[in-house]
């Protein structure tokens, strides 16, 4: 494997078996970052295609809508998660800093806050995104075809694991950063997992009973 992160097109054009053969190695990434952001990208490809399968014309302003959206949202996926790979290597090069010396120590410590203050961004938009996901879900569910209501929520079942391994990624790096405004404030946005989980689980049952019906 190169010793340089993936830019978003090559993550584009790999295949799962490549991916989840570099996520099984003894490398430094990709990690769980990447994996929150490939978790995301599937849940953006599931409302996207439930949406090019809902077909009734009365809607089909809204679902364009929904699935140009939903298209944005797995582009910015792969971003994000070529994203997290370059700055998992970049705290990972902070970590294999000398620190023999206090001089050295302190050096250390400054670029290695700052990396991992760095490595808290692709985790944070991947969150993002997945809260964005789950309002689509909310708004395809109404006039989704009915054949798939059940792969709208495995969307936002998919959604909800990003979030929730996004928020573990970004948690992950809060020690190690200097600042503790920065601290407070990652800590403060990283809590809406929970409301999203909660969104998600409600979509889960909304599915479940129209699959009842």
């Amino acid at each position: 494997m190169s010793g340089t992160a993936p830019d978003r097109d090559e993550l584009d054009g790999q295949s799962i078996g490549d991916f989840l053969g570099q996520l099984s190695a003894r490398v430094a990434a990709p990690g769980a970052g990447a994996t929150a952001a490939v978790e995301a990208a599937l849940a953006a490809s599931l409302v996207a295609m439930v949406g090019r399968f809902s077909t009734a014309d009365e809607h089909a302003d809204l679902v364009a809508e929904i699935v140009a959206a939903a298209d944005a949202q797995r582009d910015a996926c792969l971003q994000a998660a070529a994203d997290d790979e370059a700055a998992f290597r970049a705290v990972a090069d902070a970590m294999k800093l000398p620190h023999d010396t206090d001089q050295e120590t302190d050096e250390r410590q400054e670029r290695l806050s700052r990396a991992q203050l760095a490595a808290t961004r692709p985790p944070l938009a991947v969150l993002r995104i997945a809260a964005e996901l789950v309002s689509l879900a909310e708004r395809v569910l109404p006039v989704a075809n009915r054949n798939l209501v059940s792969d709208v929520a495995a969307a936002t079942a998919a959604a909800r694991a990003a979030a929730t391994t996004a928020r573990l990624s970004v948690e992950a790096n809060l020690p190690g950063i200097d600042d503790d405004a920065a601290r407070a404030g990652l800590a403060a946005e990283v809590a809406a997992v929970e409301e999203l989980a909660r969104r998600a689980e409600r979509v889960e049952a909304a599915v479940r009973e129209l699959m009842r019906r």
